[in-house]
Protein backbone atom coordinates (compact mmCIF):
# COMPACT_ATOMS: atom_id res chain seq x y z
CA UNK A 1 0.00 0.00 0.00
CA UNK A 2 3.21 2.36 -1.06
CA UNK A 3 3.97 2.28 2.88
CA UNK A 4 0.52 3.79 4.10
CA UNK A 5 -0.48 2.39 7.44
CA UNK A 6 -3.19 -0.16 6.31
CA UNK A 7 -5.51 -0.08 9.27
CA UNK A 8 -6.09 3.80 8.10
CA UNK A 9 -6.39 3.27 4.79
CA UNK A 10 -9.75 4.21 3.42
CA UNK A 11 -12.34 1.76 2.60
CA UNK A 12 -15.90 3.20 2.24
CA UNK A 13 -15.36 6.45 3.29
CA UNK A 14 -13.73 4.88 6.96
CA UNK A 15 -10.33 3.76 7.75
CA UNK A 16 -9.90 -0.09 7.43
CA UNK A 17 -9.53 -0.55 11.06
CA UNK A 18 -13.40 1.17 12.03
CA UNK A 19 -14.44 -2.03 9.55
CA UNK A 20 -12.68 -4.21 11.84
CA UNK A 21 -13.53 -3.10 14.56
CA UNK A 22 -17.17 -2.32 13.93
CA UNK A 23 -17.07 -6.15 13.67
CA UNK A 24 -15.17 -7.56 16.21
CA UNK A 25 -16.40 -4.95 19.00
CA UNK A 26 -19.74 -7.15 19.37
CA UNK A 27 -18.00 -10.67 19.84
CA UNK A 28 -15.85 -9.72 22.38
CA UNK A 29 -15.15 -7.94 26.03
CA UNK A 30 -12.91 -5.40 25.14
CA UNK A 31 -10.82 -4.39 22.12
CA UNK A 32 -7.23 -3.78 22.51
CA UNK A 33 -4.97 -2.51 18.99
CA UNK A 34 -1.80 -2.95 19.08
CA UNK A 35 -0.34 -0.06 16.71
CA UNK A 36 3.54 1.02 16.14
CA UNK A 37 2.76 4.03 14.98
CA UNK A 38 -0.33 6.31 14.66
CA UNK A 39 -1.71 5.41 17.88
CA UNK A 40 -3.44 8.58 18.80
CA UNK A 41 -5.39 7.99 15.16
CA UNK A 42 -6.62 4.31 16.62
CA UNK A 43 -7.86 5.16 19.76
CA UNK A 44 -11.34 6.14 18.57
CA UNK A 45 -11.64 2.35 17.96
CA UNK A 46 -10.10 0.70 20.88
CA UNK A 47 -7.28 1.08 23.45
CA UNK A 48 -4.46 1.17 22.06
CA UNK A 49 -1.09 -0.38 23.04
CA UNK A 50 2.06 0.24 21.61
CA UNK A 51 3.45 -2.74 20.12
CA UNK A 52 7.34 -3.58 20.63
CA UNK A 53 9.86 -4.73 23.28
CA UNK A 54 12.74 -2.66 23.78
CA UNK A 55 14.86 -5.79 23.40
CA UNK A 56 13.52 -6.85 20.58
CA UNK A 57 13.18 -3.75 18.38
CA UNK A 58 10.08 -2.40 16.54
CA UNK A 59 9.00 -3.47 13.77
CA UNK A 60 8.90 -7.34 13.86
CA UNK A 61 6.01 -8.60 12.87
CA UNK A 62 2.60 -9.28 13.98
CA UNK A 63 3.60 -11.57 16.57
CA UNK A 64 5.43 -8.61 18.35
CA UNK A 65 1.93 -7.01 18.18
CA UNK A 66 -0.13 -10.51 19.38
CA UNK A 67 2.24 -9.94 22.38
CA UNK A 68 1.92 -6.58 23.38
CA UNK A 69 -2.11 -7.98 23.32
CA UNK A 70 -1.48 -10.75 25.30
CA UNK A 71 0.68 -8.49 28.08
CA UNK A 72 -2.58 -5.93 28.91
CA UNK A 73 -5.16 -9.02 28.43
CA UNK A 74 -5.23 -9.11 32.44
CA UNK A 75 -7.42 -11.62 33.21
CA UNK A 76 -8.88 -12.61 29.91
CA UNK A 77 -8.31 -16.22 28.93
CA UNK A 78 -7.97 -15.96 25.48
CA UNK A 79 -7.02 -12.99 22.76
CA UNK A 80 -8.98 -13.04 19.16
CA UNK A 81 -6.63 -11.43 16.72
CA UNK A 82 -6.94 -10.05 13.06
CA UNK A 83 -5.49 -8.05 11.23
CA UNK A 84 -6.77 -4.17 10.07
CA UNK A 85 -6.21 -5.12 6.93
CA UNK A 86 -9.54 -7.71 7.16
CA UNK A 87 -12.46 -5.31 7.17
CA UNK A 88 -15.07 -8.40 6.48
CA UNK A 89 -14.90 -10.62 9.32
CA UNK A 90 -17.09 -12.83 10.45
CA UNK A 91 -19.77 -11.66 12.79
CA UNK A 92 -18.98 -15.06 14.70
CA UNK A 93 -15.29 -15.13 14.87
CA UNK A 94 -14.17 -15.52 18.02
CA UNK A 95 -16.83 -17.86 19.08
CA UNK A 96 -15.92 -19.90 16.07
CA UNK A 97 -12.10 -20.14 16.80
CA UNK A 98 -12.44 -20.42 21.12
CA UNK A 99 -15.03 -23.54 20.00
CA UNK A 100 -12.48 -24.87 17.60
CA UNK A 101 -9.59 -24.23 20.41
CA UNK A 102 -11.96 -25.86 23.27
CA UNK A 103 -12.89 -28.97 21.32
CA UNK A 104 -9.53 -30.19 20.51
CA UNK A 105 -8.34 -29.05 23.96
CA UNK A 106 -5.21 -26.54 22.05
CA UNK A 107 -3.74 -23.43 23.26
CA UNK A 108 -4.95 -21.46 20.21
CA UNK A 109 -7.00 -22.15 16.74
CA UNK A 110 -6.54 -19.64 13.46
CA UNK A 111 -9.31 -19.10 10.50
CA UNK A 112 -9.20 -21.75 7.67
CA UNK A 113 -11.20 -20.96 4.67
CA UNK A 114 -11.78 -22.15 1.53
CA UNK A 115 -8.70 -24.50 1.88
CA UNK A 116 -6.44 -21.18 2.85
CA UNK A 117 -5.07 -20.73 6.38
CA UNK A 118 -5.51 -16.94 7.35
CA UNK A 119 -2.93 -17.41 10.16
CA UNK A 120 -2.66 -14.06 11.55
CA UNK A 121 -7.09 -14.71 12.50
CA UNK A 122 -7.18 -16.23 15.39
CA UNK A 123 -7.73 -17.15 19.50
CA UNK A 124 -5.04 -17.55 21.72
CA UNK A 125 -4.77 -18.59 25.07
CA UNK A 126 -3.71 -15.61 27.19
CA UNK A 127 -1.37 -18.06 28.80
CA UNK A 128 0.62 -18.53 25.90
CA UNK A 129 2.27 -15.05 26.28
CA UNK A 130 6.22 -16.82 27.91
CA UNK A 131 6.15 -19.44 25.25
CA UNK A 132 5.37 -16.64 22.74
CA UNK A 133 7.89 -14.08 23.90
CA UNK A 134 10.60 -16.80 24.06
CA UNK A 135 10.06 -17.85 20.71
CA UNK A 136 10.45 -13.94 19.50
CA UNK A 137 13.56 -13.70 21.98
CA UNK A 138 14.89 -17.01 19.71
CA UNK A 139 14.63 -14.66 16.71
CA UNK A 140 11.66 -16.06 15.03
CA UNK A 141 8.83 -14.50 13.22
CA UNK A 142 6.65 -16.82 11.41
CA UNK A 143 3.18 -17.06 12.61
CA UNK A 144 2.54 -20.23 11.15
CA UNK A 145 5.46 -22.28 12.79
CA UNK A 146 4.99 -20.50 15.88
CA UNK A 147 1.01 -22.25 15.93
CA UNK A 148 2.47 -25.14 14.93
CA UNK A 149 4.52 -25.27 17.78
CA UNK A 150 2.10 -24.48 20.81
CA UNK A 151 -0.36 -27.03 18.91
CA UNK A 152 -2.96 -24.58 16.97
CA UNK A 153 -5.49 -25.72 15.41
CA UNK A 154 -7.79 -25.21 12.53
CA UNK A 155 -11.06 -23.31 12.68
CA UNK A 156 -13.18 -24.06 9.37
CA UNK A 157 -14.93 -20.86 7.60
CA UNK A 158 -15.64 -22.61 4.28
CA UNK A 159 -18.97 -21.05 4.52
CA UNK A 160 -16.71 -17.80 4.51
CA UNK A 161 -13.77 -17.41 2.71
CA UNK A 162 -15.10 -13.77 1.49
CA UNK A 163 -15.09 -12.75 5.02
CA UNK A 164 -11.19 -13.24 5.18
CA UNK A 165 -10.70 -10.83 2.56
CA UNK A 166 -7.02 -9.34 2.90
CA UNK A 167 -6.08 -5.82 1.76
CA UNK A 168 -2.54 -5.57 0.52
CA UNK A 169 -2.54 -3.55 -2.29
CA UNK A 170 -4.77 -0.70 -3.95
CA UNK A 171 -6.12 -3.35 -6.86
CA UNK A 172 -7.39 -5.19 -3.32
CA UNK A 173 -8.50 -2.00 -2.11
CA UNK A 174 -10.45 -1.65 -4.98
CA UNK A 175 -11.88 -4.71 -5.20
CA UNK A 176 -12.74 -4.46 -1.79
CA UNK A 177 -15.14 -1.37 -2.62
CA UNK A 178 -16.60 -3.07 -4.94
CA UNK A 179 -17.27 -5.87 -3.12
CA UNK A 180 -18.64 -3.56 0.64
CA UNK A 181 -20.86 -1.71 -2.29
CA UNK A 182 -22.86 -4.82 -2.66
Amino acid sequence: MNGQDKGLVMLRGEPMVAHVARRLAPQVDRLIISANRHTERYAPYGEVVRDGEPELGAWQGPLLGIAAGLAVAGSAEWLVVAPCDTPFLPSDLAARLVAAAWSADAPLAYAVAGGQRHSACMAVRASLLPDLLGYLRGGDRKVGLWQARMGGVEARFDDAPEAFVNVNTPEELAAAERYASQ
